[in-house]
């Protein structure tokens, strides 16, 4: 059966034909998708975890038990579960495990550029690295026999554009693979250091082994043209920005399989070209390795390490190298300029009134990840440092013990109900015992935004949307050593600042949660929309300072757009004169 595929979803079908029983993940830009399109299969179990680390540990879990089993992130997400990535390099699996980790070059929605083959090398597992969504469903299949066959877990690396790009897939059958019998192996499972001494050559004859794979095998490829002029190694999505500029003009060694990169490959088709390229998003991982084997190659020199590459990058840098490269239609260079359109909060959204409130009476605020770190941008600038999920908590216990009361008494940090779930917990406890007086607030919006809506512990509903069990947060709090827990509605101003300056205070440890869903959950129903009474309004624009799209200004007057509107009323609590309100029919 054909289908028009993004890539996502057919890494989702791959891994499903490939007879995945269990996927784990915890949702991150772009990766989310796989996790998504599997949770429609109803016959394997799906699931949201907390957190990458036990998304893994699960799936790992799954894999010991005889499963096969997946787990799926982004890139930032693959460094909270290095841990047992790393001793999984070591243990191997009973059941196939693949570890599905998505790249976002030029951080569309990441905070830092990451290359993931890093991982890979320093893990010592394979890693493959599909360049459509064909190969998305192809390598996501076989990954499963490859980890089965050489004993490790798989790392499959997408990227943005891969991820989210589309093209036909030919998808097969679903393959029914048994639960392996589980067998009591403690030498292989069990990693102390008499048992893990064991494994560490184990790990290494692997490598050679799969040295050896790469050198003939589906994954990587050579496309020699009659034109040996120059010779370009590739791979991921830059493959298809070579094919795009030069066709089948020029002799191309395709990579799919990044870790290990073969070596008698590289040389026989180096051999067979006068100059040799390496174009390749990000770090330079293969040129690294050509030069290793010392072959002369031409890469970072000429493609830059930053952000990503497109058709009209790789044209350019060949005609400053004097190859003649053909022209490339409009219609695939760089898309034509829009306007600038800085992201903002929805209207609406129960952030912005908590904002508004640490921005009035100038708190200092440590950040954390996900749709509230849109308050860092103005009017609001709320935000003073944003560093990776759960940061927020145990940077304010830091910053607190550095300067004491000097800013105990006006700094809290911000953190989501998930990502307080994913990594805040820990920092909070830290906070309790070893006791600074510092006010974290939970931003409860009940769901994970920034990511689409997923489902996570707090909501009280699985990735099916089926109810489950409901972490209350008072009292995690409490349990975590906090005795000053209390909530707080964000659409209502007065309530906010009262408890902002009341437990900023107070002489101990204190969590406030501004609790309110997210104005775009289905079961949120909008008010009426709000309307300026322009006879009243002077135009001080105190209402723009919340930076609420809803709101512009006409003929130096107030006017909020219905369309947007949603009703919460958070701007006509801030009107002095009563402009804001009522109606607007």
């Amino acid at each position: 059966m054909k289908k028009l595929l993004i890539g996502n979803e057919a890494v989702a079908w791959g891994l499903y034909n490939g007879g995945i029983g269990l996927v784990s993940s915890y949702p991150g830009t772009p990766s989310t998708e796989i996790t998504e399109f599997l949770a429609k299969h109803d016959d394997i179990h799906s699931e949201w975890a907390p957190n990458e680390k036990v998304a893994m540990e699960a799936a790992f879990g799954a894999s010991l038990a005889g499963m096969r089993s997946v787990c799926a992130m982004k890139h930032v997400g693959l460094n909270v579960a290095a841990d047992p990535l790393f001793t999984l390099s070591y243990t191997g699996v009973t059941g196939g495990m693949v570890v599905c980790v998505a790249d976002d070059p030029a951080m569309h929605s990441s905070q830092n550029e990451q290359d993931s083959r890093h991982y890979a090398i320093a893990a010592k597992v394979p890693m493959l690295e599909p360049s459509d969504s064909a190969e998305a469903y192809a390598f996501a299949r076989s990954a499963f026999e490859l980890s089965e066959k050489y004993d490790t877990p798989v790392l499959l690396r997408m990227c943005t554009r891969i991820a989210h790009s589309q093209c036909v897939v030919d998808i097969g059958e679903r393959e029914e693979v048994p639960l392996k019998e589980y067998v009591k192996q403690p030498s292989k499972y069990i990693m102390m250091p008499g048992y893990a001494k064991q494994r560490h050559p184990i790990v290494e004859e692997r490598t050679e082994k799969l040295k050896a794979l790469a050198e003939d095998c589906m994954y990587n490829k050579v496309e020699l043209a009659d034109n040996r002029e120059i010779g370009i190694i590739t791979s991921g999505c830059s493959y298809l920005y070579v094919k795009e500029v030069f066709g089948d003009d020029v002799s191309v060694l395709k990579i799919g399989m990044p870790n290990p990169l073969p070596e008698k490959m590289i040389r026989d088709f180096a051999a067979q070209v006068k100059k040799l390229y390496v174009i390749e998003e990000l770090d330079p991982v293969i040129e690294n390795h050509v030069k290793a084997l010392g072959i002369a190659v031409t890469g970072k020199s000429l493609f830059s390490a930053i952000g990503e590459f497109s058709q009209k990058t790789i044209r350019e840098a060949f005609l400053k190298e004097g190859y003649a490269v053909k022209d490339i239609p409009e219609a695939q260079g760089d898309a034509p300029a829009v306007p600038g359109r800085p992201p903002m909060m929805c209207s609406g959204c129960p952030h912005r009134g908590m904002y508004y409130t640490l921005v009035k009476n100038h708190i200092t605020v440590l950040g954390d990840i996900g749709c509230y770190t849109l308050g860092a941008v103005a009017p609001l600038n709320a935000l003073d440092s944003t560093l990776c999920m759960g940061a927020s908590i145990s940077g304010i216990h830091g910053f607190n013990a550095a300067r004491g009361k000097e800013t105990e008494k006006k700094t809290v940090a911000v953190i989501g109900d998930s990502t307080f779930m994913h990594s805040g917990m820990t920092g909070l406890v830290n906070i309790a015992y070893n006791a600074t007086n510092s006010t974290v607030i939970i931003l409860d919006n009940s769901i994970t935004g920034m990511t689409g809506h997923q489902q996570n512990p707090t909501t009280g509903y699985n990735i099916k949307g089926d109810p489950a069990a409901k972490v209350n947060l008072e009292a995690l709090c409490k349990a975590l050593g906090i005795n000053r827990v209390r909530v707080v509605d964000p659409y209502d101003l007065k309530a906010c600042e009262e408890a902002v300056l009341e437990e900023l205070a107070v002489e101990e440890p204190s969590v406030i949660i501004s609790r309110r869903p997210c104005v775009l959950l289905k079961y949120v129903k909008p008010k009426t929309p709000l309307q300026v009474d322009t006879d009243k309004c002077r135009g001080c624009k105190k209402c723009m300072k919340m930076g609420c799209p809803s709101i512009s200004f006409k003929e130096g007057k107030a006017r909020i757009d219905k369309t947007l509107c949603v009703g919460c009323g958070v701007c006509e609590q801030l009107c002095a004169f009563g402009a804001i309100g009522g109606k607007n029919e």
